[in-house]
């Protein structure tokens, strides 16, 4: 899948501190074992600035959302476009060790008929 969005390069300062702050999120969620690895991969700036950040849907609460945060080795997504926007599904991934699979569809397909 190629990157899509805007590219962190192009990011202000603040905006890149954002961008940060939400991969913090993902990456303290991991177990202890992978945690420190996949956080040390984007603290870099040049690390950072291989990533995209790409953006669907509403702003306004009730409305459906999607992000993706996408580099040559991670996809980060976040989808709460079900329910009203009230039922979140997230995923980390690392595109080149999960052999082309794709969990967020496989959940659609497996759960939600």
């Amino acid at each position: 899948m190629a990157p899509r969005g805007l590219s962190a390069s192009g990011l202000r300062a603040d905006q890149r501190d954002t961008l940060r702050a939400l991969l913090d999120l993902y990456v303290l969620r991991l177990p202890d074992s992978l945690s420190g690895d996949e956080g040390e991969k984007y603290a870099s700036d040049s690390a950072l600035d291989s990533l995209s950040f790409l953006w669907a849907g509403g702003l306004e609460p009730g409305q459906g959302h999607y992000y993706r945060v996408q580099g040559p080795s991670l996809l980060a997504e976040y989808d709460n476009t079900q329910r009203g926007a009230n039922h979140v599904h997230t995923v980390w991934r690392d595109p080149g060790r999960d052999f082309g699979r794709d969990p967020l569809a496989a959940h659609y397909a497996n759960s939600h008929g």
